[in-house]
């Protein structure tokens, strides 16, 4: 019987072994999406509890939570820090087989050298341990992103931000680069023209114009996405059902705005027209800068109105959606690509049920311009674990190529999160140590070596135009 999360953890041979104990192990972390607060890591700001660093705003650990029968007041709620703590030390050994079990350990493992098992027997002297440590200088943010040998954060940030915090850091020379990423959502959210209007203001404030059309709002939003450009920024973001490609005239969309900002509603139809548009304009802009877009598509949101009007977004009641995704993100695409404006772009679904057709969807508009310039998206949220890893890496093996893959990123809101990067690439290099031993792939390490190396890093790096970022000296023995 193998020990609990040793050292060849997910590694079931020699060769997936070697590949992530000489290859992957030790690359840099560029984690390209996140939602991070930047605030936290101008600060610097130290926990005073493990609470406080894993719970507040875990929304996968409060719906085990809820599951497992923990009433709110220890998740959203007032209770004391430990009283929550312990309820989630309660709730751990019900999560087996969940990722949540997995990575709450490698977690504790990794940050806290604490190899006992979660329960509510050990919460106490964990919890006593780990708030020792994290109220020390070795444990504040900046120094636990140094700890995971993080090398690159993105944040996501709306085009209203002042973005105070990044020029902090910029100015501050933290060597970990923290770059926002352009999050228009709220931009071309026009469902409520009440919050559309409130929306619309803050454009105006931020971009410091006036907008009494839509050729103003767009105008101030263009300048939102030069501001971003001039703090280093080189990737957007959409959270998005699904893409919209509806035909639309510019005449149109100005109807649409005026109607907006006149209070009306719009109809099913206007309300796709005004949002396909928007789209285009983003990507549009996107490709003038060179940037990286990524559109995360496929969430079923807020599905628990009554809990929702409680507890506001975000806290846990959003799930996978079943929506039609071809035809729209071909039309979409196909729209960009036809006017030689198509951005290199990341596509990340949410619904398993997609992933053959997103992974083919990429080879239909790769044109050879740039390597993988169109790529399949690492598993996304619900589908962030193992199973839904080897099948995201599955499909595009078989549908592209694996080897021009940028690999993994957090999506996370916790400083602890970065072993998800090491679970990540234990998955991967035990996919192809199989099929080494397997005969399927040729014993080739050094070669395959270099593939998990470029997947775990270098693929990254080059795609987003880091190369400033630099390559660890150990990469020289394999060229």
């Amino acid at each position: 019987m193998k020990p609990f999360l040793d050292e060849h953890f997910l590694l079931k041979n020699t060769t997936a072994q070697r590949l992530y104990h000489e290859y992957a192990k030790d690359m840099p972390i560029i984690d390209y999406h996140c939602h991070l607060p930047q605030a936290q890591i101008a600060a610097d700001k130290r926990f005073d509890n493990l609470t406080q660093i894993w719970l507040y705003g875990d929304h996968y650990k409060w719906r085990a939570m809820r599951t497992n029968g923990v009433d709110e007041s220890y998740c959203t709620g007032n209770q004391p820090d430990y009283d929550k703590f312990l309820q989630w030390a309660k709730t751990v050994p019900y999560t087996m087989r969940n990722p949540l079990y997995h990575w709450t350990h490698l977690e504790l493992q990794r940050y806290f050298d604490v190899y006992d098992i979660l329960n509510e027997h050990s919460a106490k002297a964990i919890y006593d341990h780990c708030g020792k440590l994290l109220q020390t200088d070795n444990y504040s943010v900046r120094n636990l992103l140094r700890k995971m040998n993080v090398a690159m954060v993105c944040t996501t940030d709306d085009p209203a931000d002042d973005l105070a915090d990044h020029q902090l850091l910029k100015k501050e020379g933290f060597e970990i680069p923290v770059l926002p990423a352009f999050r228009p959502d709220q931009a071309m959210n026009a469902d409520n023209p009440a919050n559309f209007k409130k929306y619309v203001q803050r454009i105006e404030q931020a971009a410091n114009v006036s907008v009494t059309s839509f050729n103003d709002y767009i105008t101030a939003l263009k300048s939102r996405h030069d501001f971003f450009a001039s703090i280093g920024c080189g990737v957007s973001d959409h959270g998005l059902e699904e893409l919209y490609a509806e035909d639309y005239t510019e005449s149109l969309i100005s109807n649409l705005f005026d109607k907006l900002m006149a209070g009306k509603q719009l109809d099913e139809k206007e309300l796709r027209q005004f949002k396909s548009a928007m789209l285009v304009y983003f990507a549009e802009w996107d490709w003038e800068k060179g940037w990286v877009q990524q559109f995360h598509v496929g969430a079923l949101r807020n599905n628990n109105t009554r809990l929702l009007q409680q507890l506001g977004p975000d806290t846990g009641w959003d799930s996978i959606g079943d929506f039609q995704q071809a035809r729209n993100l071909s039309k979409f695409l196909g729209r960009l690509d036809h006017n030689n404006k198509l951005a290199k772009t990341i596509l990340y679904n949410l619904n398993p049920a997609d992933n053959e057709m997103i992974a083919a969807m990429t080879g239909n508009f790769n044109d050879g311009s740039v390597a993988g310039k169109i790529q399949f998206g690492s598993a996304w949220w619900f589908l962030d674990q193992k199973d839904g890893m080897i099948k995201q890496m599955n499909a595009l093996s078989n549908m592209g190529l694996i080897s021009r893959f940028v690999g993994m990123l957090t999506d996370s809101r916790s400083f602890l999160s970065f072993p998800r990067h090491e679970y990540f690439r234990r998955i991967l290099c035990n996919l192809f140590g199989e099929e080494v031993e397997n005969g399927e792939l040729p014993n080739d390490v050094r070669w395959i070596g270099k593939m998990i190396q470029d997947i775990c890093y270098y693929n990254a790096r080059n795609y987003f135009n880091w190369q400033h970022l630099g390559a660890p000296a150990f990469k020289e023995i394999l060229v």
